[in-house]
C-alpha cells in the first residue's frame, strides 16, 4: 500500500508540474479526464444492457440424475434477534441430495445458542457447531472452522439474517454442477425489509443494479461472476487447494473470488437462486457496514496492486473492475462535483466541446437509467421507486465519497500501526 501511495502522490506532483511547465493545460487535462469519465460511462452501460439480457432470456430447465452432498455453513454471532427466522428457512429447503446444516456460533452472549440448540435437537440435519475462541477474529475463521468439521461435496454459505427460498440451493447446484470449469455458482440477495424507510429502499434498488444486473453482465460478456457473501455455492476441493480462506479478508467474498479466478475456474450467475436478508435501517448502522466493505476491498486492491499476476487472463477482469469501483469511480465521482459547480457559476467553459453542465448531466442520466433498468428486470416499478431513484443520484451515491475517505484513514491508520482490522458485525432489527 506504500508504493501504491507513493506512485500516486508522485503522479499527481507529475501532473502539477506539467501544468505549471505549460505540458500540459488546463484544458487538456479536463478533456483528457472527461473522456476517460465518458468511457466508464460506456462500459457501465454496456454492463446494464448484458446483465438485461441475461436477466431475461429463459433459464434452461436442468436436473441431475443424481445430487451431490452439500453442507450449508451459517456463521452466528449474537443473532438471537433473526436466527429462528433463519432457521424456519433453512429447514424448509428443498434439496433432493443429502444436506447438513452446520450453524457455528461464534460464541455468542446472548440467546443465540439455545436457539441452535432447539433446532439441533428438532432437526437431525441441524447442527449446533460452537466454533472455539481464536484470531483473527471474523468470518473467515469461522468458516474456516465450518471446513474442518464438515465434508460434503459442496458448501454454500449463508449469513444468519437470510431467508433463502426453498429452491435456491437446488438451482446452484445444478448449475455449478453442469457448468465447464465452475467452481461453484453465485445467487442473488434481497432485501426483506425494503419498505422500512428510504435508505433500506435504496439499498434494495442498489442492490438490484449491483448486485445482480451488473453480476449477469459481467458473467455474459466476460464469463466472471463474483462471490457474494451468502448464496453462494464452493466446490470443497477447490477452496481446499486454495488454503481455505484468508483469515485477515475482511471481504472475504471477493478475495476468494480472484483466487478462483486466479486458478481458472467460474463462477456461473444464477439469478434464480434467490435469498431474502435484512438490511441495515439507520444510517450508523450502514455506514458502520460499509465502512467494514469498504476496508475489505481496499485490502485487495493493495493485493491487485502488488502481487504479481492479478492482470493476467480472467483475473485481469476482475482487477480492473475493483479498481474501477473502488478507486476510479470514486475520483470521477469527486470530479463530477467539480464539473457541476464549474458548470452551475459559469466558471469555465469547454467551447470547442460540449457544457459541463451536459457531462455531469449525462452522468446522472446513465446513472438513474441503470436503476430504472434494474426495476424492469424485476418487475419492482413502483410509484416509491420511481421517486427513489431519481432522489439516489443527489443522496444515496453522494454518500459514496465519504464512506471512501473515512474507511481509507482507517485503513491507513491500522497499516501504520500494523494492526488487524477488526470484524464488525451488523446491528440487526426485530
Amino acid at each position: 500500500m506504500k508504493k501504491f501511495i507513493i506512485l500516486l502522490i508522485l503522479l499527481m506532483i507529475g501532473v502539477a508540474f506539467s501544468i505549471w511547465a505549460g505540458i500540459f493545460t488546463i484544458r487538456a487535462l479536463l478533456m483528457f479526464t472527461t473522456v476517460l469519465f465518458l468511457i466508464l460511462l460506456l462500459y457501465y452501460s454496456l454492463l446494464t444492457f448484458a446483465g438485461l439480457y441475461y436477466r431475461t432470456k429463459k433459464q434452461p430447465s436442468i436436473h441431475l440424475e443424481k445430487y451431490p452432498n452439500v453442507d450449508v455453513l451459517i456463521p452466528a454471532h449474537n443473532e438471537a434477534v433473526v436466527i429462528k427466522d433463519t432457521l424456519d428457512a433453512m429447514v424448509n429447503i428443498n434439496y433432493p441430495g443429502s444436506l447438513h446444516i452446520y450453524v457455528l456460533n461464534d460464541n455468542s452472549k446472548d440467546g443465540t445458542g439455545e436457539i441452535i440448540e432447539e433446532y439441533d435437537r428438532t432437526y437431525q440435519h441441524v447442527h449446533h457447531i460452537r466454533v472455539p475462541p481464536g484470531e483473527p477474529k471474523g468470518k473467515s475463521r469461522v468458516l474456516n472452522y465450518g471446513l474442518e468439521i464438515s465434508d460434503g461435496e459442496y458448501f454454500c454459505v449463508y449469513d444468519a439474517d437470510n431467508q433463502p427460498e426453498p429452491g435456491a440451493l437446488k438451482k446452484l447446484v445444478e448449475v455449478a454442477h453442469i457448468e465447464k470449469d465452475a467452481a461453484g455458482a453465485v445467487g442473488y440477495v434481497k432485501t426483506r425489509n425494503e419498505t422500512k424507510n428510504l435508505l433500506t429502499r435504496m439499498i434494495s434498488i442498489e442492490f438490484q443494479v449491483f448486485q445482480l444486473l451488473m453480476q449477469s453482465g459481467r458473467w455474459q460478456l466476460f464469463k466472471t461472476g463474483s462471490l457474494t457473501g451468502t448464496n453462494m455455492l464452493v466446490r470443497r476441493s477447490v477452496i481446499e487447494d486454495l488454503g481455505g480462506y484468508d483469515p485477515y479478508a475482511i471481504a472475504e467474498d471477493a478475495e476468494l473470488t480472484l483466487r478462483i479466478t486466479r486458478q481458472g475456474f467460474f463462477l456461473p450467475i444464477v439469478p434464480l437462486s434467490v435469498t431474502w436478508e435484512q438490511e441495515p435501517e439507520t444510517m450508523s448502522v450502514y455506514i458502520k457496514q460499509r465502512t467494514r466493505w469498504l476496508q475489505g476491498n481496499l485490502y485487495i486492491v493493495e493485493r491487485t496492486l502488488t502481487v504479481p499476476g492479478y492482470f493476467k487472463g480472467k483475473l485481469m477482469v476482475h482487477s480492473i473492475h475493483q479498481l474501477m469501483v473502488y478507486v476510479i469511480f470514486w475520483f470521477f465521482l469527486v470530479l463530477s462535483y467539480v464539473w457541476f459547480l464549474l458548470g452551475l457559476l459559469n466558471l469555465f467553459s469547454i467551447t470547442y466541446s460540449i457544457p459541463l453542465m451536459l457531462i455531469w448531466y449525462v452522468a446522472y442520466i446513465v446513472y438513474t437509467s441503470q436503476l430504472m433498468s434494474a426495476q424492469a428486470a424485476e418487475n419492482s416499478f413502483t410509484p416509491k421507486n420511481i421517486f427513489t431513484s431519481f432522489l439516489m443520484y443527489f443522496t444515496y451515491a453522494q454518500l459514496f465519497s465519504f464512506l471512501f475517505v473515512r474507511s481509507l484513514i482507517f485503513y491507513l491508520k491500522a497499516k501504520r500501526r500494523k494492526q488487524v482490522i477488526g470484524w464488525d458485525k451488523t446491528t440487526r432489527f426485530k
